[in-house]
């Protein structure tokens, strides 16, 4: 509905039940009046039935005895006596009544001004709602190119420190430096030092980047403007500038603050790059960004934070010196600050007792700070599903698993021959796991449906290292064939459930190949450079630096090594078909094997292998 429209609308539904809320009110307490004739009027004085007589114009008003009023009405020029004179009323009589005259002309006047006025009045009241209507839609126009930060002020409840966030304790030093500038600049300038200006937060989703700034502004306790890249972009161009302009002098004015710009590669991607050539309002609000980063007064004390996942595309002229000059990589968390990050989102979780939060962080290698709260959250909402008061570690094993492959698919019932076929599957990935020294324990292994998967294997590695050798590859690729094999030997057959492994597989040993450099015959390069398309925000280019004849020995070298992983994990599981069929019955029979049980069908003790052998990877597969 139109606004004017509307308010008219509420004006008169308004004016009309305060009217008629009045003219109750008024009926209730004003006395019953009655019309009479003027012979009523007489026989009441007569019979001297009125206490008194009230005359105004026209109007004879006559309050008897009985506490009711008639009302009646004579002609204007003819007064009440000459009235009564003419009916015969006693004279004597008549003195004994009580009279009064009104003086009407107010009233008379009154009415006459409202006459004339109130329809001017009318009019008046409409031309102002039509001009506030219009002053509204321009100053919503006008203030198109505003910002549109949302500031937080100091001081408030919402109030985020360093110990709100867990782990990252490299960022937290680096980034303690700009809550002492914010505090003392002084200290930096006497000594003629210049804190950067610019800081960049790098690294993957979820990591903490944007929690950090916060931590940041609460650490120095002064107001945060919070703007996504996003938000500076419009359709028009010349509107994204307008807003870096606003956000910047906003800033200005609650200096000492923070501006913390998330999402920077929205709008800080690489100009003149891409198939559709330029985009004028992007690189115009990046321009704009550029001038307020270089252009500060010194004395301003206003630090920019800006966070990205992407900082490859950024354009170099954001991360030259005297802009986004420091850059503040965040990993994703190793074991003890997975345990501090789980600690942290304990809080005001109840759990039961023999809860560990360390074996949570041992199963979670790989996880982000977001993944960790997801699967705290999934665990409490697990145990309030079934009506309980504690979160259990069933709870949080189940909730990994489900952060990882998704919800149970109870509902997907499978023939008997179906999960038979998958316990066989599973059963060759877990047993060349544990097998093989360079692989990871087996954690557990499952033929429930959870995702996109049929069944799982959760075989993750204890510890956090940042390499990876050849060895541990090759055994990799073993285990990913590991369900075909076992299909193969078993049934004679293969089926599609082993389509996503050997995909992997293919992966896995092309990367082996191409980008690190650690195949035998081809030798020590890497082969192809990969081109990023920046307007399109994703790789979907390869530049050949290789002949066609080393494209047939790279086809070559992959086939050899899938094919030396088949007759490995094939080897292992022909020697131990025993073992691969007391798997395959406990998996037919419960469904899962959980770590200790796996390790018992095998004869070793609790944790055995898995404290023998490690893998060297941050990334949990299945």
């Amino acid at each position: 509905m139109n606004p004017l429209v509307k308010n008219i609308i509420i004006f008169f539904v308004v004016l009309f039940a305060a009217g008629a809320f009045f003219s109750l009110y008024t009926a209730q307490n004003l006395p019953q009046k009655k019309e009479v004739g003027i012979e009523v009027l007489v026989s009441d004085i007569t019979e001297q039935k009125a206490e008194k007589i009230l005359v105004k114009g026209d109007t004879i008003t006559v309050s008897l005895s009985d506490k009711t009023e008639h009302v009646i009405y004579k002609e204007p020029t003819e007064s009440l006596s000459t009235l009564l004179s003419n009916y015969g009323v006693d004279p004597e009589i008549l003195r004994k009544t009580t009279i009064e005259v009104a003086d009407a002309r107010a009233l008379f006047w009154i009415s006459t001004a409202l006459t004339l006025v109130l329809p001017f009045l009318i009019v008046a009241f409409f031309i102002w709602l039509m001009i506030r209507q219009v002053q509204g839609a321009s100053n919503r126009a006008m203030m198109f190119g505003a910002s549109r930060v949302r500031q937080y002020e100091k001081g408030t409840k919402e109030k985020v420190t360093f110990t709100d966030v867990a782990g990252a304790k490299e960022a937290k030093e680096e980034l303690a430096e700009v809550i002492e500038f914010l505090k003392n600049p002084g200290k930096f300038t006497d000594l003629g030092a210049r804190v950067p200006k610019g800081t960049l937060l790098v690294g993957a989703p979820g990591t903490g980047k944007t929690l950090l700034a916060k931590a940041v502004a609460g650490e120095a306790d002064v107001p945060f403007f919070h703007v996504s890249g996003s938000e500076f972009i419009e359709m028009f161009v010349g509107v994204g500038a307008s807003r870096v302009r606003d956000t910047f002098q906003r800033a200005k004015k609650s200096a000492p603050c923070i501006i913390f710009i998330d999402e920077i590669d929205a709008v800080g991607r690489q100009r003149g790059a891409g198939l559709g050539g330029s985009h004028d309002e992007r690189e115009q609000t990046l321009n704009q960004i550029l001038v307020e980063l270089d252009g500060f007064d010194p004395s301003a004390n206003v630090v920019v934070l800006a966070a990205t996942n992407r900082p490859d595309i950024l354009d170099p002229a954001l991360l030259r010196p005297g802009r986004f000059d420091r850059r503040v990589v965040i990993d994703l968390p190793s074991l003890d600050d997975r345990e501090a990050i789980l600690n942290v989102h304990a809080k005001k979780k109840p759990f039961a007792e023999g809860v560990s939060l360390r074996k949570v962080a041992e199963r979670t290698p790989g996880f982000s700070g977001a993944d960790l709260a997801n699967l705290m959250n999934e665990a409490a909402i697990m145990a309030a599903r079934e009506n309980r008061k504690t979160v259990t570690m069933v709870d949080l094993f189940n909730s990994i698993e489900k952060v990882i492959l998704g919800p149970e698919r109870k509902s997907h019932i499978i023939s008997e021959k179906e999960k038979k076929i998958t316990a066989y599957h599973e059963g060759g990935h877990a047993l060349v796991s544990h097998i093989l020294p360079e692989a990871p324990a087996v954690q557990k292994v499952s033929v429930i449906s959870r995702g996109q998967a049929a069944g799982y294997t959760l075989n993750l590695p204890t510890e956090d290292k940042h390499f990876k050798s050849r060895a541990e590859f090759l055994s990799e690729l073993a285990v990913l064939l590991g369900g075909y094999v076992s299909e193969h030997i078993v049934f004679g057959d293969v089926t599609t459930g082993a389509s996503s492994d050997l995909k992997k597989a293919t992966k896995l040993a092309r990367n082996l190949i191409m980008q690190y450099g650690m195949s035998e015959s081809l030798g020590q390069r890497t082969f192809g450079e990969r081109d990023e398309l920046i307007f399109l925000g994703r790789e979907i280019t390869e530049q050949r630096d290789y002949s066609e004849k080393t494209a047939e020995q790279i086809d070559a070298e992959i086939a050899r090594l899938i094919k030396n992983a088949f007759n490995q994990a094939k080897d292992i599981i022909t020697k131990h078909r025993e073992t691969l069929e007391q798997i395959v019955a406990v998996l037919t029979e419960k469904e899962t094997i959980e770590h200790d049980e796996f390790a018992k069908l095998f004869g070793e003790k609790e944790d055995e292998h898995q404290n023998a052998n490690t893998k060297l990877s941050d990334e949990p597969k299945t």
